[in-house]
């Protein structure tokens, strides 16, 4: 799995929200997006997952050019924004709806793994309006992530996790790699970003103004412009 960007914009309303975007990104590895609320970040999400159209420019998924050759990543995972489930049925009830929806659908014991890996309790009776802001970030991350779909991305998974939560997340991210994810996150912590990310991209006022690459020795080094 590859994603490529080549000379995406976007404008909306004639207002530019992204300019120019050029970079690729390769399966088995975390790219974080760093930037302020409204440098672009979510924008570029939503047109990696096809959910928006770039004014100019294309986006390639493995080798498949988006709106062209298909609608929609073929693989694809995504925790946007607030993720909506249905109020009154459980955590394992939303998931099985969504499953239900999924080309390639997992089993029933596949959705409870999942479940237990977010540190959700699988047989928990509570309807999704009884969960906490906690528990319901929890299960936006587990309809993500659930049958590792070879393209995750997630918009600020740590928000309303308690540190145990953060931890588990950067387990999440350790198991989708070692799957052969291609996983994008955005985080506004600085430290957590950098702990979870392989490579990082800086946006501002939507565009990309810098690119690094944590070494083997866990350093951070500036990219090359080429290699963006």
């Amino acid at each position: 799995m590859s994603v490529t960007c080549q000379s995406v914009s976007k404008t909306i309303r004639r207002s530019p929200v992204l300019t120019n975007i050029s970079l690729t990104m390769e399966s088995g590895a975390v790219y974080g997006l760093q930037g302020k609320n409204g440098s672009g970040k979510t924008m570029l999400m939503k047109l990696l997952c096809g959910l928006i159209r770039p004014s100019s420019g294309w986006v390639e998924i493995g080798g498949q050019r988006l709106w062209r050759d298909i609608s929609f990543p073929p693989s694809v995972g995504a925790l946007l924004e607030n993720p909506s489930f249905v109020p009154g049925a459980t955590g394992f009830k939303n998931l099985e709806i969504i499953n239900a929806l999924a080309d390639t659908p997992v089993s029933k014991d596949d959705i409870r793994a999942t479940l237990r890996q977010v540190g959700l309790d699988d047989n928990d009776p509570r309807p999704y309006r009884k969960f906490s802001l906690g528990m319901k970030q929890r299960l936006g991350i587990a309809a993500a992530i659930m049958g590792f779909p070879r393209l995750v991305v997630l918009d600020e998974p740590t928000n309303a996790l308690d540190s145990d939560g953060v931890l588990l997340m950067r387990e999440i991210c350790t198991q989708l790699k070692a799957h052969g994810c291609l996983v994008i996150l955005s985080c506004h912590d600085r430290e957590e970003l950098h702990l979870l990310s392989d490579f990082i991209f800086s946006i501002k006022e939507g565009k990309i103004t810098g690119a690094q690459q944590k070494t083997a020795g866990g350093e951070w080094i500036d990219m090359e412009e080429k290699s963006i």
